[in-house]
């Protein structure tokens, strides 16, 4: 039985199977092959993840946010609530504490009152943190970002902290100022977006001052 003397509803079928079996190669195989091809070729960095090394090992990725905490008291106790290292720049707060699989905001609105306490206790928390009046804390400092992954806060946030990092790491504050002022990232295209600072990269470079790896980088050697 040839194809021209095959039932049309049959004919159909083969041609659809066909048409299925050429657009799985192309968008299957093809097109990825070639999309990672150029990625690789042109930027590798990107295209592996953005990760940042220490000894030729990565330690982490510059795109997902992580605590910068203190050990728990007792590891054994999943309630117990993170301290910030003050030895560290500190990211904005989480909803689900930079947890991969817990990606997401809190969705509640600019009147809730629950929103209002939790910006109210954390904007206290900040400012006795970093010895600074609470007026002065940014808005990114108490609020969370939609995935709660955000790796950046804001050039005023990482300012803020920086005398309360020199302090604890016997540093001079122009310095620790220095690093930061070196890890600002401008607009994309010059005016995409706002000017932010990297907590991941800022303290990975922080790290390499001579102090042992942050928290949060340790664990993602593990």
């Amino acid at each position: 039985m040839t194809p021209t003397t095959l039932p049309p509803v049959l004919r159909h079928h083969l041609a659809a199977l066909r048409i299925l079996l050429v657009f799985t190669v192309i968008t299957g195989l093809a097109y990825p092959l070639l999309v990672t091809g150029i990625a690789q070729a042109g930027l590798p960095h990107q295209a592996n993840g953005s990760l940042l090394t220490e000894n030729g090992r990565p330690v982490a990725s510059s795109l997902i946010g992580q605590n910068f905490a203190l050990p728990k008291r007792n590891p054994r106790d999943p309630n117990e609530a993170l301290r910030p290292d003050p030895a560290w720049f500190q990211p904005r707060p989480s909803v689900g504490g930079y947890d991969p699989l817990s990606s997401g905001a809190s969705n509640l609105g600019p009147n809730s009152t629950e929103l209002v306490k939790a910006v109210r206790d954390r904007r206290a928390a900040v400012a006795a943190f970093d010895g600074v009046p609470p007026a002065s804390v940014p808005a990114d400092a108490v609020t969370t970002s939609g995935s709660g992954l955000d790796p950046a806060i804001s050039p005023a946030y990482a300012y803020e902290q920086v005398n309360r990092v020199a302090k604890a790491r016997h540093l001079a504050p122009a310095r620790v100022k220095g690093l930061v002022t070196r890890h600002v990232q401008e607009r994309a295209l010059g005016f995409l977006g706002q000017q932010r600072v990297n907590v991941v990269a800022l303290n990975h470079a922080l790290a390499g001052l001579g102090e042992p790896a942050a928290p949060g980088l340790e664990r993602a050697r593990d």
